[in-house]
């Protein structure tokens, strides 16, 4: 790879890596990239999902205290959130780079609308409860449901399926939002996990790129685990809002040109 290559891809990856630590939203950034990097479509997504799936699984470990009372919820939403993110993933190589480019930009759109209105759930759902949900309710079918739809989705492409998941279990009657945000790590890590490994047995991940991208991911979750408490929440929210919305309005440019 030329040495502007690298730089890109490095500084890609630390962006994503300190903007997923703090606000969430890092695909935003690798995946136009790679795209501007001259990375087919889908494997600029495939490339991106693994690059960024280490970091993602590792968020885990900040949540170990909270995995116990969510337990019951894990039995429930596991088995629908790993077929759905496989579903997802198996679509996005059957569907081909033409389709999945013409889908592009409403789904970057998407992924923006999605993360612009991520504070706005945030302040519906209120401050920690005691419980993440009284023990004698039932997970509706239709949050399963939705569950499911959400997975596929983050298995075809992945941006803002955290804002997704925090709405739907908001809207079922979870409280507890460091409960919550420990299930949704949980969750959206497991679809990754297996859209990731989908796209390695597939062959779509261009590992040069993914390797480079995987290192400054890595450094910028450090940095974003450290500065998190110093960076204004509202200014990297602004800034990937900014990023997102001028990205896809460059992609409707091109396909309307």
């Amino acid at each position: 790879m030329a040495w502007l290559e690298i730089v890109s891809l490095v500084l890609a990856g630390v962006a994503a890596g300190l903007i997923n630590a703090v606000a969430g939203g890092g695909t935003l950034v690798t995946f136009p990239v790679l795209l501007w990097l001259g990375t087919s479509p889908t494997c600029a997504n495939a490339t991106s999902t693994t690059a960024l799936v280490i970091g993602t699984a590792g968020s885990i470990f900040g949540f170990q205290k909270q995995l116990p009372g969510i337990r019951r919820w894990l039995g429930r939403f596991v088995p629908v959130s790993i077929v759905g993110g496989w579903l997802g993933s198996v679509l996005l190589t059957r569907s081909g780079d033409r389709l999945f480019a013409s889908l592009v930009p409403y789904l970057i759109l998407f992924a923006t609308l999605l993360f612009l209105l991520q504070e706005a759930i945030r302040k519906r759902v209120g401050p920690p409860g005691p419980l993440a949900a009284p023990r004698h309710t039932p997970v509706p079918w239709l949050a399963v449901v939705f569950q499911f739809a959400v997975a596929l989705y983050g298995g075809y492409f992945g941006a803002g399926i955290g804002i997704l998941m925090l709405a739907s279990l908001g809207l079922i009657g979870l409280t507890d939002i460091h409960q919550m945000n420990a299930l949704k790590n949980v969750l959206g890590s497991l679809i990754n996990l297996v859209a990731a490994a989908w796209f390695v047995a597939s062959g779509l991940v261009e590992w040069n790129k993914a390797g480079v991208m995987t290192a400054g991911a890595l450094t910028g979750y450090y940095l974003g685990a450290s500065l998190s408490q110093r960076i204004p929440r509202p200014i990297i929210r602004r800034t990937v809002t900014a990023i997102g919305f001028a990205i896809s309005a460059i992609m409707f440019y091109h396909q309307l040109a």
